[in-house]
């Protein structure tokens, strides 16, 4: 196993609850090197967090390791099968609930 698959492993491992459903794959291309992460359904909302910022941390992170061994390293999340996702509400107003904000 490489420095930055095992890094990338250790880290996910530490953020999950269920460290045993964790896989990540390494695939070697012409772009660089593709971190393919999978975890537990239960496990997306810790990996991901909020606004994405767990994982963007995490990409960060690979992102350096791969830099110290002259590799450009990606990380991609694979979603869980069955999973369905999840549409954000709505979150537009006409203008009478604007205007009626403003008088309160």
């Amino acid at each position: 196993m490489e420095r930055d698959q095992q890094f990338v492993e250790f880290v996910i491992k530490s953020i999950v609850n269920n460290p045993d459903a964790v896989v990540v794959a390494r695939t070697v291309d012409e772009l660089g090197v593709l971190l393919s992460v999978k975890v537990s359904p239960e496990d997306m909302g810790l990996l991901i967090g909020r606004a994405g910022s767990t994982a963007k941390a995490v990409r960060t992170l690979a992102r350096i390791v791969g830099m110290r061994n002259n590799a450009r390293v990606n990380l991609k999340i694979e979603e869980p099968e069955g999973s369905t996702r999840v549409k954000p509400e709505s979150k537009t107003k006409d203008i009478e609930d604007v205007v009626g904000e403003l008088n309160m």
